[in-house]
This record gives C-alpha cells, structure tokens and sequence, in this order.
C-alpha cells in the first residue's frame, strides 16, 4: 500500500542508514518521508536493499532517478524500465521522478542532465516518451526542472513554458527545484519569480531545496552546500504560490551529520510556516 507524503522530507543517504533506523521512533517526527535514488537499488540485493527495506517499514518513500533521460533521441531503455517498475512494485512509492533532461549520446551516459533547447519539434518528442514511460508504469510521474549553464539559439520558448505545455499535453507533474530555479536565473539572467508565478498552482508535487557554489559570474548547482539565503527567499515565494507542497533537502556532497540537515529541515519547516501565514493574514 503506498503511503501518503507530506511535510518535509530527506534524501536518503548510506552514512545515515543508522541513524533513521535505530532512531525511527522518535526520528519519523522531525522526517516525515524520504527520496531515495532509483539507480542505487535497482537489481541490487545484499546490504543496500535490506537497509532500504528496513527504512521502508518505518518511512513513506518516493523514488527519483537520474536516468531515464527522457529527452534524448535514442530509443528508451526497456531493460532500464522494467528495472524501475519492478523496484516500485517492492516499495511501493507515492510517486517516481527524474530529471527534464538528456544524459547521454550513442549509447554513452555522460553522467550528467544535460539541458533541452525549447523548440516545439523537442516538447513533441519529450511529449510521446513521457507517455510511453507513464504507460508502462502504470501512473503519472514527476519531472524536475535541471540546472543549466547553457542555452539553445534554437530555443524558441521559456523554460517554464516548456514545462507547462509538457505537463497540459502528458498529466505528468513537476518537482520544483527551487535551487535550480535560482541557478539558472543568476546564469541566464532572468527573475526567478517570474518562473514561480508562471506555472499552475496545481503543477508541482514535490519541492527540492539543495546548496550551491556561487562563483559570482556564475553559479553551479553542487548540493554540498547548506541551502542559501536567496534559495531560502525563493522557496517561500513557491509556497505562497503552492501551498505546502512536500518538500526535502537533497544533499550528496560533504554529507554533514544527521543532526545538521535535520535542522535545516527544520529551517524548512519555519520558512513554510511564516509563508502560509502571510497568505492567510494578507
């Protein structure tokens, strides 16, 4: 049965497989679900799927991957797919979501999500292979908006345009990575907020709140870093606009302890409470 998620959740992460499990009592009231990443447990047994299965019995989970590559021109991967079905099936997670992006070029992953260009000929093709996943598994997933440090002279739309027309013609909804969001407009120069209030209060699903290295010309997305002041400014932004949409903090670079990202969640938590009461008060 797949529990409901709500509230404010963590990436899980190997150095904290302990803690959440000794600790899951007391710790389901401060980390209410967990991402886990699809790829780490896809076909993998041993010490990594007892951990995960473990954690499953005391935490709701979705899953996200890095993978599926969902605008790339090469054919999707049907070995690929039936992996994530299959690890689905077992956890039984709300929901599953990757990237709006490319990995890869004749049959080489570059390890990294690379940028789409806007063009009507690319939603067309993004649109057929988003309905193509979401029929083999059987349910809408969720696609996050990816840092970029390059744009298409092709491109012939925004972003946030892209995404809205994707997700009107497939029922596929967005995780908004507000991090992202604020990357992309400090290297492409654009407002951050204008990208907010274009999308449809009921678009997105999921928020994800990360850190970055900010080198003054530019920004690059890293998640080693605690969540920024300007990322913090701009997630209350998201949930005025959206509500209490789920939230976490990804972090996968100088992991700190536990009892650090718990208190940024918490951080989260306060920042999403002040936001719901401006909304109600103005």
């Amino acid at each position: 049965m797949r529990d409901a998620v709500t509230g404010f959740g963590l990436g899980l992460r190997p150095t904290h497989y302990a803690a959440l499990s000794e600790h899951a009592a007391t710790m389901a009231r401060r980390v209410d679900w967990l991402e886990i990443i699809s790829e780490n447990y896809m076909g993998v047994g041993g010490k990594p799927r007892r951990h995960l299965l473990e954690l499953r019995r005391h935490y709701p989970m979705v899953m996200h991957g890095v993978s599926l590559s969902i605008g790339s021109t090469a054919p999707l991967e049907r070995d690929y797919l039936r992996a994530l079905k299959s690890l689905a099936d077992e956890i039984e997670p709300a929901w599953i979501s990757d990237h709006l992006c490319w990995t890869g070029i004749a049959g080489r992953n570059m390890h990294d999500l690379l940028p789409l260009p806007f063009t009507e000929e690319a939603l067309d093709h993004v649109v057929g292979r988003v309905m193509a996943v979401q029929e083999h598994l059987g349910a809408p997933i969720l696609l996050e908006n990816t840092s970029s440090y390059v744009t298409y002279p092709e491109s012939a739309m925004p972003e946030w345009e892209f995404i809205v027309a994707l997700a009107k013609r497939t029922g596929c909804a967005l995780l908004l990575d507000v991090n992202n969001v604020y990357v992309n407009s400090v290297n492409h120069g654009f407002n951050p907020l204008t990208f907010i209030d274009a999308l449809p209060k009921t678009l997105v699903r999921q928020i994800h709140l990360a850190g970055h290295e900010d080198h003054g010309t530019h920004i690059i997305d890293t998640h080693d870093h605690d969540v920024a002041p300007p990322v913090w400014q701009l997630y209350a932004a998201a949930v005025r606009r959206f509500g209490s949409v789920p939230a976490m903090i990804e972090r996968d670079d100088h992991i700190p302890p536990l009892s650090a990202l718990l208190a940024e969640l918490d951080q989260a938590r306060a920042v999403a409470a002040d936001a719901v009461r401006q909304v109600l008060v103005a």
